[in-house]
């Protein structure tokens, strides 16, 4: 027995030690290998090159959190940051070096890509073209979407075999109320506004007519502004735009060369040869190699023509990406307790001498929004703050807008939706359906008032109606008073409507129709700091190196050795479909946001 126990105990010695080394030297190698990623040398760009925009890679406001697995890929662009996308259009424009522009959309275009983001890419488009220099657009199947940014080109190409999407725009709006329903979940709700529908996909089947004829007149809008600007840039008129989305929906190639719609029919070697006769260079060496340089590899060249602007001025540009909620949230969410510290680092940091909060929020929670505003205030009472809106400012979004001295939104922004509502789910007939029951003892009418068992009383909804409604109140004081508007006149333009960028400055939501840069600049001059200033962002993002070794330290040994899991991927699956749910943690049930059908239109 002292024999076995000595050798058992020798064997897990000997096992801890191997298992010891192992992990040391794999995180030793992972160290050393972040190293070498982090010490690559400098791109370099050579005499005639074409600067490519990669068409299927979405353009969102900030880069996603670094990952190794990005790192090592050859194809290690996830998305394309807006501000970089800009700049490098700027620099480029200015760069001897690189002759001209191609818009790639071999590989389709990105739906991720909101369409006030385009108009603010399609004007720094417009920048580059103003130098002088050329811009080519190539694609096999253009959605509405690539096209949108292709009609900025002096070329617009098409694959012969090809074809060019011209349908409108649309929603197909998910409504859960029949599954919750047959599972035994019941759902009552409570709200202001006879067009805030966000309650709607949960207590209905179908919308409401209020959401029906907002939804309708929104889209409309939207696609009137994208008409136009193909009308603007392309030799067809807009009846004939609307005519074609009306009867073919899809174009082949000729009959899109046919209605001016593009250019030229050919193959990529033909584009290659389109752009040498605009100065660029093509290797011959057994297979045709453009010689190019990518839009995210560009932004990290430095060009002489272009010096670096270093300013102890800082304009800030904090991005409050995502819906609001309480508590830290994550990510892809603002939450107010990891936003409020920035706010206040900005308030007391003294090279910050304004602040540009870009927002692309439907809203969230209402405790998180005014908490949020709070601190936007307070700032604003020591230095300019200016707001610019993204794809969507709405409901919780625009709350926190309200805290602005100026408002930039693009014309196909989705803003508004200033109303309020509350949720209550209950699993009374879900539980009677598996035989289980509840009794009930309370020492007061209200005691079991936040119960998700049985359904409210009418009692209990008129408890939550006043307080929804004594939030809405709040709102509309928000923003009269930030508009400088009558509180009637907003409760007009309220009710939880959505509005588009155009038709928010008709009513007097916004102030302008411009993207983030035009804020930066109006901030710059509110803060009279001429032409020495420079720009920070936050969040600030982190470093591949830091996140790694971050979650290097927070993973314990086990973790390392654990077998793969063959519920993982179907968990994760559940748990995205379950994460719009989770963001709604107000302390007090209370939300101000748009519905989530919002977030994929098309």
């Amino acid at each position: 027995m002292k024999d076995f126990l000595q050798r058992a105990l020798a064997s897990f010695i000997g096992t801890l030690a191997a298992l010891t080394l192992t992990l040391t030297l794999g995180a030793t190698g992972l160290i050393l290998l972040l190293l070498l990623l982090s010490h690559q040398s400098d791109p370099v760009v050579k005499d005639q090159s074409v600067l490519v925009m990669d068409l299927s890679l979405p353009i969102q406001d900030t880069e996603p959190i670094p990952s190794l697995t990005a790192a090592l890929s050859s194809d290690s662009q996830a998305v394309l940051a807006l501000r970089p996308l800009v700049e490098s259009l700027k620099k480029a424009a200015k760069d001897d070096r690189i002759v001209a522009l191609l818009l790639d959309a071999r590989r389709g275009a990105s739906p991720l890509t909101g369409y006030a983001t385009l108009a603010e890419v399609c004007q720094a488009i417009q920048g580059f073209k103003d130098s002088g220099k050329k811009v080519v657009a190539y694609g096999v199947n253009w959605n509405e979407r690539g096209y949108g940014l292709a009609v900025m080109a002096d070329q617009i190409w098409i694959n012969p075999l090809g074809t060019l999407e011209i349908n409108g725009f649309g929603l197909q709006p998910l409504f859960l109320s029949g599954a919750l329903e047959k599972y035994g979940i019941g759902v009552q709700s409570v709200r202001v506004g006879n067009y805030k529908s966000a309650i709607e996909p949960f207590t209905r089947k179908d919308l409401s007519p209020e959401s029906r004829q907002q939804t309708q007149a929104l889209l409309a809008e939207l696609w009137s502004a994208y008409l136009q600007n193909l009308a603007k840039n392309r030799p067809i008129q807009t009846q004939t735009l609307q005519a074609l989305a009306d009867q073919q929906g899809f174009l082949l190639a000729k009959a899109a060369q046919g209605q001016g719609l593009v250019d030229k029919i050919g193959y990529w070697d033909q584009v290659l040869e389109s752009l040498v006769s605009f100065g660029a260079k093509v290797e011959s060496d057994g297979e045709q190699a453009l010689r190019q340089v990518s839009m995210a590899t560009y932004g990290e060249v430095s060009v002489p023509a272009v010096p670096v602007q270093d300013s102890d001025n800082k304009i800030a540009v904090l991005y409050l990406k995502g819906t609001i909620v309480d508590g830290k949230g994550g990510l892809d969410t603002v939450g107010s307790e990891r936003f409020i510290p920035l706010l206040r680092q900005l308030q007391s940091d003294p090279n910050v001498k304004a602040v540009v909060l870009r927002i692309d929020s439907p809203g969230g929670s209402a405790t998180a929004s005014d908490n949020l505003l709070r601190e936007i205030q307070q700032l604003r009472r020591k230095k300019p703050v200016v707001v610019s809106m993204g794809d969507v400012a709405a409901s919780g979004g625009y709350w926190i807008a309200t805290g602005g001295e100026r408002i930039f939104a693009q014309a196909s922004t989705v803003t508004g939706s200033i109303g309020v509502f509350s949720l209550f789910f209950n699993v009374e007939k879900l539980g009677n359906n598996l035989g289980l029951t509840w009794d009930e003892l309370q020492t007061a009418q209200l005691a079991n008032l936040g119960s998700s068992i049985t359904p409210k009383s009418e009692a209990e909804l008129a408890v939550y109606q006043t307080a929804v409604n004594q939030v809405y109140e709040s709102f509309l004081d928000k923003v009269a008073q930030s508009r400088g508007l009558p509180k009637a006149k907003v409760a007009e333009i309220a009710q939880g409507r959505v509005w588009s960028g155009t038709q928010a400055k008709q009513v007097g939501l916004v102030d302008e129709i411009g993207g983030l840069e035009q804020a930066i600049a109006d901030a710059a001059q509110r803060a009279k700091l001429g032409q020495d200033w420079q720009v920070k962002e936050l969040p600030a993002p982190k470093d591949l190196t830091l996140v790694l070794l971050e979650r290097l330290s927070q993973t314990q040994a086990w973790q390392a050795l654990r077998p793969s899991d063959t519920l993982a991927q179907p968990w994760e699956q559940l748990t995205t479909e379950l994460q719009a749910l989770q963001t709604f943690n107000d302390a007090r049930g209370l939300y101000a946001r748009l519905p989530l059908f919002w977030q994929s239109w098309d």
